[in-house]
């Protein structure tokens, strides 16, 4: 019964083992039996266990060294991978969940509450997916509907009445896009979340634990400080989407991940996140408690620098934050010479947009037909 019992984890665990991930599952298969075996007899196994555990940490190290996009995507997807309620459970103390939206519904996609990092009393605002078939379904999968927006927004407001301040973790493939989302004004509600975020006056920290879907990600991650876990992604749009818009199949989804540039490291140098939190080898579902621990780290990090900024300069450091990235020139123009391109890259001051368009090239204009 026993024996039957194992062989069924084992299964289980093996359906979770992700394609690149193959050869170590292999080795780690190999290095468990030699564990267990190594328990039960008298024999001297301690060589052979080194020979293995060494192994497997040099190939892991190899192979997430040479993760594509597309692995990434994978791995922020993997269902071991912790979530919102995984970080509340370990590194909150005196948790307070606070439900509804003052108006419709209590949306459990979005999770709301009272908590403390460490010595911050923060208003902590997530989406939740949960963890089985069951409560992933009783989430949506982690995409949230206008209520749960407007629930976010209406605790955040909360909290800059109360003086805390506020931490998001994104964890969303995107907003719910069904047609009773529309109805009740889905897209007015991100909206509303993005342009009052701005005039928060306390501290936001945000970061991006999994998936960054779209409008869904963006409703609650305007913040001061933006970090992505180190295999998580961040984008308009998932690369089946892309790959389906572009192409008619999402066959082409690993060129459109390699496109979209949607990863922690790309968007940390075009200035789009502010830092990428480090997962332990293997991923954060390999090691969820060491994943927890250096977000935790980062965001008490960023909460100590800018609660030492007074309201005037929190505001307008947010605003120009996210003004600056206009700066950036488009991924295209990035990726090509300014011979490519056919003019000069200029890159003026946000607020001074004409200069930029003076340097555009101009339509030319159509020379007059007589008769």
């Amino acid at each position: 019964m026993v024996m039957a019992s194992k062989k069924k984890q084992k299964s289980t665990e093996n359906l979770n083992v992700l394609p690149f991930e193959k050869p170590l599952e292999e080795v780690r298969n190999r290095l468990e039996e030699l564990e267990s075996l190594a328990s039960q007899t008298s024999q001297d196994l301690g060589e052979e266990l080194s020979f293995y555990q060494d192994r497997l940490q040099r190939l892991t190290q190899e192979v997430y060294s040479e993760l594509t996009p597309w692995n990434r995507v994978q791995v922020a997807r993997h269902p071991d991978r912790p979530v919102v309620s995984d970080f509340i459970e370990t590194c909150c103390e005196d948790w307070v969940e606070l439900h509804g939206d003052g108006n419709f519904a209590d949306d459990r996609a979005i999770v709301t509450g009272l908590g403390t990092l460490d010595h911050h009393r923060v208003m902590l605002v997530g989406h939740r997916k949960g963890r089985d078939t069951k409560s992933r379904m009783a989430c949506n999968f982690g995409s949230a509907h206008p209520e749960g927006y407007r629930k976010a927004l209406l605790k955040m407001r909360l909290a800059e009445h109360m003086g805390l301040p506020i931490v998001c973790l994104v964890n969303t493939p995107g907003a719910y896009p069904g047609v009773a989302a529309e109805e009740r004004g889905q897209a007015r509600a991100i909206a509303e979340n993005i342009r009052d975020m701005f005039s928060l006056k306390v501290p936001v920290v945000a970061a991006i634990l999994g998936e960054g879907g779209s409008g869904g990600a963006l409703g609650i991650a305007v913040a001061d400080r933006v970090g992505m876990m180190e295999n998580s992604w961040y984008s308009v749009i998932s690369p089946e989407g892309c790959a389906s818009i572009l192409w008619h199949s999402a066959d082409g989804r690993e060129k459109a991940a390699e496109a979209l540039q949607l990863t922690a490291e790309p968007l940390l140098r075009l200035g789009i996140v502010d830092g990428v939190i480090p997962e332990p080898s293997g991923g954060a579902h390999r090691d969820p408690a060491g994943a927890l621990s250096e977000l935790k780290k980062q965001l008490i990090s960023w909460l100590d620098e800018l609660k030492e900024l007074s309201e005037d300069r929190l505001l307008e450091e947010r605003h120009l934050k996210f003004r600056n990235m206009t700066r950036s020139v488009s991924v295209l123009e990035t990726a090509m010479s300014p011979e490519q391109t056919g003019h000069e890259e200029v890159l003026p001051d946000p607020l001074l947009g004409q200069e930029r368009l003076d340097a555009a090239p101009q339509p030319q204009e159509e020379p007059e037909i007589e008769g």
